[in-house]
């Protein structure tokens, strides 16, 4: 393919910049313990400090793959996939995420928002970042708020973004890895004292596994 027809198949989201794709247990929010197949595609410019996947935010380290591949690595491990980053609203979803659901597949999204909604959504897991605050479509759509707290300004920020997700969202906050020792005994008692938040972990780091 030429290097032109390549980048218009990347435009309209025909091909994605993918990173990795594995099946494993989730590890983090409404759905932790469950097995899923992680489609991670690279490209991000929200730029969080922490990121534990920083290799993921230049897309041009990712070869560009087709959706129909995608689909056919998805459908031979699991039921129920992941669409994950970067920042996978970067780019126009509605291609793989309807041959995904035609394959008779859920499909779930995490992102931080920062980009309008495309795609068709089982599950929508907004995880909002300061540097680049997310659009109203994901905010109406969101099935799930999940707010990573690095500090204890990072509270009075969830408190913000739960006023603007949609009033059906599951509220979660969850410990920054390299402060979880700090961050989730404050954790704790805030969700007791709020309890309309729930307490996220990273099982999937505890368990050593993707």
């Amino acid at each position: 393919m030429l290097k032109k027809e390549l980048q218009l198949a990347v435009e309209k989201g025909e091909m994605l910049p993918l990173m990795e794709e594995f099946y494993t247990i989730q590890g983090e929010g409404f759905h932790t313990g469950t097995a899923a197949y992680f489609v991670r595609v690279g490209g991000c410019d929200v730029g969080c400090h922490w990121c534990d996947v920083k290799e993921s935010w230049n897309a041009d380290l990712h070869p560009p793959t087709s959706v129909e591949s995608i689909v056919a690595n998805a459908t031979a491990n699991a039921k129920t996939i992941v669409v994950t980053g970067g920042e996978p609203l970067t780019w126009n979803m509605d291609p793989l995420t309807y041959a995904l659901k035609a394959a008779g597949l859920k499909v779930h999204i995490e992102t931080s928002g920062a980009y309008p909604l495309s795609g068709q959504w089982d599950w929508i897991c907004l995880s909002p970042k300061k540097t680049k605050l997310p659009t109203d479509t994901v905010y109406d759509n969101a099935h799930e708020l999940k707010v990573i707290i690095h500090n204890r300004h990072d509270f009075i920020f969830a408190e913000e973004q739960a006023l603007k997700v949609n009033e059906n969202a599951i509220l979660f906050l969850q410990p920054e890895w390299s402060k979880r020792d700090e961050m989730t005994p404050l954790i704790v008692d805030y969700v007791m004292n709020n309890p309309k938040w729930r307490v996220s972990l990273q099982t999937h780091k505890y368990l050593n596994i993707p």
